[in-house]
């Protein structure tokens, strides 16, 4: 397990963000809120795919009067996204779990404050969200859009809210680019004790964003930095989900699921390393247990690295091992190892859980 920096704890709904909470996923709906049902259907499957809040874009008033309805019919705590319109955020405020925003495109202090004092009497928290490609002009005129630019526009913006009194707040910085995203995270976290919401944006399709959101997001959790995180992906929602429960768990942020080490392919592997790899993979996908799994098709990997894991398949030629906490427990056919290994996985994860 990483070492987190201690944040101040906030709750967006029933799921407790920073402090010593587990780190949350996030996601967004695509669908035009005003669309109850499809914006439902899709809260929906991100909850089953393992989503932990939800977010839906607020443009106008019609998707603000929606979010009544939709609450009604949803499980997952609800975030209303709102820019430009502070009336939007007074009405969501009556019935979501947070408001994200950005104070300062909100408009003047006055329409700050009633967006506040509408978030203290619900006592929901706020997001102050800054974008690289959104920043204010006195900001982006001064840095650029810079990871300098990023920090300051969040340290205005928080300054605004608590200058109202106001410090229900996590706080998010994201660029579309690695690099920035990671320095400004970095820059900000030693100037306060807010819980952080990770994101590289506008982070491309599924091979991309992944690439992209591993690199700049694992950097981030393995400095014990951040608290809840979306990964952004131009896809299928239940894939955003996906991949950040694979940061999470690869990282060491948060052990979820089996840890499945395998062979990479090359001329020494004895077995169908691939095909069984992949049967393993969809026949213990249910699997919450964080265990060390190994699948080794040949000699030269296979024993070492078997030794080490909680179950492990040695392949050999035709045949192999099954071995649990190093010790050797079956000597079979190559076509019987699998369901075997797969036996043993399911015994030890029923311990574990």
């Amino acid at each position: 397990m990483i070492n987190r920096i201690p944040t101040k704890k906030i709750y967006v709904g029933n799921v407790a963000v920073g402090g010593d909470a587990p780190i949350s996923t996030q996601s967004m709906t695509y669908s035009n809120t005003r669309d109850v049902q499809a914006t439902v259907e899709q809260i929906k499957r991100l909850h089953f795919a393992g989503c932990d809040i939800v977010r839906c874009a607020v443009p106008d008033m019609e998707d603000a009067l929606a979010l009544k309805e939709i609450k009604k019919q949803i499980e997952l705590p609800l975030v209303a996204d709102i820019h430009f319109n502070h009336k939007l955020a007074l009405v969501a405020a009556e019935v979501v779990d947070c408001i994200r925003i950005n104070p300062g495109n909100i408009g003047s202090k006055q329409k700050v404050a009633e967006v506040v004092k509408a978030c203290k009497e619900r006592n929901i928290p706020i997001r102050i969200g800054v974008n690289a490609g959104s920043l204010e002009k006195e900001f982006d005129n001064k840095y650029g859009q810079s990871a300098k630019a990023m920090v300051a526009s969040a340290e205005y913006n928080i300054k605004y809210l608590e200058d109202l009194g106001f410090d229900d707040i996590k706080i998010s910085l994201k660029a579309s680019d690695v690099q920035r995203t990671v320095e400004a995270y970095r820059m900000l976290r030693p100037k306060n004790n807010y819980p952080f919401h990770l994101g590289v944006t506008e982070a491309g399709t599924l091979f991309h964003a992944t690439v992209k959101s591993a690199i700049g997001l694992g950097a981030l959790l393995l400095d014990g930095i951040g608290d809840t995180m979306r990964v952004s992906i131009t896809g299928e929602l239940e894939e955003e989900i996906n991949v950040a429960r694979a940061i999470l768990k690869d990282s060491g942020a948060a052990p979820d699921g089996l840890n499945i080490i395998s062979c990479p392919t090359c001329g020494r592997i004895e077995a169908d390393l691939v095909s069984a790899v992949a049967e393993i993979e969809k026949r213990t996908s249910h699997i919450k247990a964080p265990l060390n799994v190994s699948v080794m098709g040949c000699v030269v990997n296979a024993i070492g690295e078997a030794a080490h894991a909680d179950v492990a398949i040695a392949y050999g030629k035709g045949k192999g091992l099954v071995m649990v906490k190093g010790e050797v427990v079956a000597n079979l056919p190559e076509d019987q190892l699998v369901d075997r290994f797969v036996s043993e996985v399911e015994e030890m994860a029923q311990k574990e859980e």
